[in-house]
């Protein structure tokens, strides 16, 4: 795993890692859990099918999560209680509407005692907290590379 780290004008901390396997993509979930505190928001965006179920299973690993991980695709929303924190796993990649989001009680969770993960988040931009963590996996120049982008936290 490569990593480059800086900062970006008004956005704190910006770290960006070239993954050159699904192995070093747990790790960095591993790294990101280590870090994630009650509260946390990570807002996630990036190209279809590049890594960020996988992602989201490794930080829930990272957190103590004993349940299987499951993309939340069709649920929207996925709660795991058996880790360290609370994980509120949502994918809104299929909301019809943002306005949805009022449905399932986002506040509860977004500025609850857990940690929420959102894939797609761009669908629900205006939902989401000042200080969400933000987060992009996008395809890499080889086959098997990823390369992740956090801004927000230093890792």
């Amino acid at each position: 795993m490569n990593e480059r780290s800086g900062a970006a004008p008004g956005k704190g901390a910006v770290c960006q890692f070239l993954l050159k396997s699904p192995e070093e993509t747990r790790q960095l979930g591993l790294r990101i859990a280590e870090r994630l505190k009650a509260g946390d928001l990570l807002a996630m965006s990036g190209d279809l099918g590049a890594g960020k179920t996988t992602l989201t299973k490794a930080i829930a690993e990272g957190l103590g999560v004993r349940e299987m991980v499951q993309s939340p695709s069709y649920t929207i929303l996925r709660e795991y209680h058996s880790g360290r924190l609370p994980l509120y796993h949502f994918d809104v990649y299929r909301l019809e509407d943002p306005s949805e989001m009022y449905e399932l009680g986002y506040e509860e969770y977004f500025y609850g005692d857990g940690v929420s993960v959102v894939e797609w988040a761009g669908q629900v931009a205006d939902f989401l907290p000042p200080g969400a963590l933000r987060l992009r996996m996008e395809y890499g120049a080889a086959e098997d590379e990823r390369v992740c982008t956090i801004e927000g936290m230093e890792l």
